[in-house]
């Protein structure tokens, strides 16, 4: 069984998957539904006889018996709508997690320009609001979808056989609604993918605030916050509003046609009871069927629209799963395999190298690096300074393969990145982000985020390393501290040494430090500077700075101008031979401090 959804001639196939796992429950749900409805489809007909050959005839005895099988079917249909309500729950819960799950897992193997391509806020929604409308239709189909037309034709087999001749009230009405509802679907879808749109942008305003609160809150920027959210919040609501003037025009509509169909049963019914041609029991059977077509006709359209919103966000839903990674992995590919019995301490040995390599956001527009060459040994320290929007993080970005280079190529251990297990290449490499990011949870939890098998005495090891100990040992509950999201309750500089820790912790091949010392005074960072120099001595450094003295002591400095290599060598090597470097370096330190700060640090 394959289904297909359309959006733009574009085939989404990712249902396919758990069609094949639930199809069974599925199957199982449509024979207590069926049941459920041929009893359903039973009273009318059962209460006519009654009507007719019991209350008609006085037979008082054929009531009670008819009347007990009444009770008895529906007593049975009731049991089989219990029973189907059970498996439908289990199995669209289940179907929702499963979706949700692979979701996540479809994200979580993103590169960065797919993320940058969706945006955080749209993939947010797609992985709650959406799945749950794909989930709540699915809960629908075993629900009401498949009942609806068994109910609908059961009704047309049941009326007809009590009275042919008035069936075609029955098959002039029907077509009438079926063309409601489908124009219903044709006006309606639209909206619905500019809801999720819209909620988007209602989500997006939201992350933005809650990320950035202390600055609303700093330049009490509370009124210009509120109007922004204000209007995502009134596109929400104009569009929804437009969505449901358009359902409340059909509803009415189709409701209105089929009391139209009971009006002309009555009239006509009760024209052939007084010719003698048709009972009152088959009159009443006739108007329950005319209801339960209405009844049936009526969720048939609440499914629909159920469907237009699934529809709606199972196209957006499947944009995630269509999406091809752009770093394009080839996890058998390459020299380097990961291999369970092999770890990456001894894969790789920490050699970096550079190849002409040239680098754009999303492979257009222009370039952010150029021409980059350069290579660094296992063990040195490469410190890497320039003015902002230089290109420094976006050059080191290319070492786990975060970005792939727009041209040349980017080795390690003389092996293109790109040829390289992900797993593998990545687990060689300790990462201290330019913005530190820390997780709810322990100080502890959050250093060991590194290496999960890390001991207590490794996690306290790191730590002072890290420069990170000393303050962590004031806190009242240590190591056990809880933070707050993002690490709230802790300084930029505690931050940024418990990131350091953390990568730390990982006993790195290659160590990247992207600008991490920024909110450390000098002191700290200069002994956090020798005891990565004492214990680290086999790891390859990349250090980011901005100040000048982070980096004075490296073994190679590169110095970045938009995007080019400007200078390259020692410090001595730049402060004579690099005019950049120079002007970095005095409108730092000043020809007079200069000497001074190189004997502090």
């Amino acid at each position: 069984m394959t289904v297909y959804i359309y959006r733009g001639g574009i085939p989404i196939r990712f249902l396919n998957k758990y069609i094949r796992r639930y199809w069974k429950l599925y199957f199982v749900t449509f024979i207590f539904l069926s049941a459920e409805a041929v009893c359903d489809l039973l009273q009318p007909t059962i209460m006519s006889k009654i009507i007719d050959q019991g209350v008609g005839t006085s037979d008082i005895n054929y009531v009670l018996r008819m009347g007990g099988f009444m009770l008895l079917v529906t007593g049975v249909g009731a049991a089989m709508a219990v029973i189907r309500n059970i498996i439908s729950s289990i199995v669209s819960q289940r179907f929702g997690r499963d979706l949700r799950g692979d979701l996540y897992k479809k994200i979580q193997n993103f590169s960065f320009d797919n993320v940058n391509e969706f945006q955080d806020a749209t993939l947010i929604t797609r992985l709650t609001n959406d799945v749950n409308q794909v989930q709540n239709f699915a809960h629908g189909m075993m629900r009401i979808f498949i009942k609806a037309p068994i109910l609908c034709i059961g009704s047309l087999v049941m009326a007809a056989l009590i009275n042919p001749s008035m069936t075609w009230i029955l098959v002039g009405v029907i077509p009438i609604i079926v063309f409601l509802i489908f124009l219903n679907m044709k006006i309606s879808y639209p909206f619905f993918i500019q809801m999720q749109k819209a909620l988007d942008g209602l989500n997006a305003r939201m992350r933005e605030y809650l990320a950035g609160i202390r600055v609303v809150k700093a330049f009490n920027r509370f009124d210009y916050e509120v109007d922004r959210f204000t209007e995502a919040s009134k596109d929400l609501t104009q569009i929804s509003i437009k969505g449901m003037r358009i359902m409340a025009v059909f509803r009415p509509g189709i409701t209105l046609v089929v009391n139209l169909g009971i009006i002309l049963v009555l009239w006509l019914g009760g024209y052939k009871v007084s010719k003698g041609e048709m009972q009152v029991g088959q009159i009443v059977a006739f108007t329950n069927y005319m209801t339960q077509i209405l009844f049936s006709l009526m969720m048939l359209s609440r499914v629909f629209t159920m469907f237009i919103r699934a529809k709606a966000s199972a196209s957006r839903i499947g944009d995630v799963f269509a999406a091809e990674n752009t770093l394009q992995r080839e996890e058998e590919k390459g020299p380097r395999q990961a291999k369970e019995e092999t770890t990456y301490d001894q894969n790789i040995k920490g050699h970096i190298a550079f190849r002409n390599v040239g680098f754009s956001y999303g492979g257009e527009g222009e370039g952010v690096l150029h021409d980059i060459s350069f290579a660094c040994k296992p063990g040195e320290l490469l410190g890497i300074i320039g003015s902002t929007g230089a290109g420094k993080s976006s050059l080191v970005n290319l070492i786990p393969r975060f970005y792939d280079v727009t041209e040349g190529a980017v080795e390690v251990d003389h092996v293109d990145v790109r040829d390289y297990n992900l797993k593998v290449l990545r687990e060689a490499i300790g990462i201290v982000p330019q913005k530190s990011l820390l997780f709810t949870g322990t100080i502890f939890d959050n250093i060991r985020w590194g290496r999960e098998d890390a001991t207590d005495k490794e996690v306290e090891k790191a730590a002072a390393i890290a420069g990170a100990h000393e303050f962590i040992s004031t806190f009242p509950k240590g190591y056990e501290t809880q933070l707050g999201q993002g690490g709230v309750n802790l300084s930029g500089g505690q931050k940024q040494r418990i990131s350091i820790a953390r990568a730390i912790i990982k006993n790195p091949k290659i160590l990247i430090m992207d600008d991490s010392t920024s909110a450390v005074d000098l002191v700290t960072e200069a002994k956090i500077r020798r005891e990565l120099q004492k214990y680290m001595k086999n790891t390859t450094t990349i250090l980011i700075a901005q100040r000048i003295t982070s980096v004075m002591n490296a073994d190679q400095i590169m110095v970045l101008d938009n995007g080019k290599i400007a200078g390259l060598g020692t410090h001595e090597e730049l402060r004579n031979n690099c005019d950049i470097y120079k002007d970095i370096l005095y409108s730092q330190l000043g020809k007079e401090g200069f000497a001074h700060v190189i004997e502090t640090i």
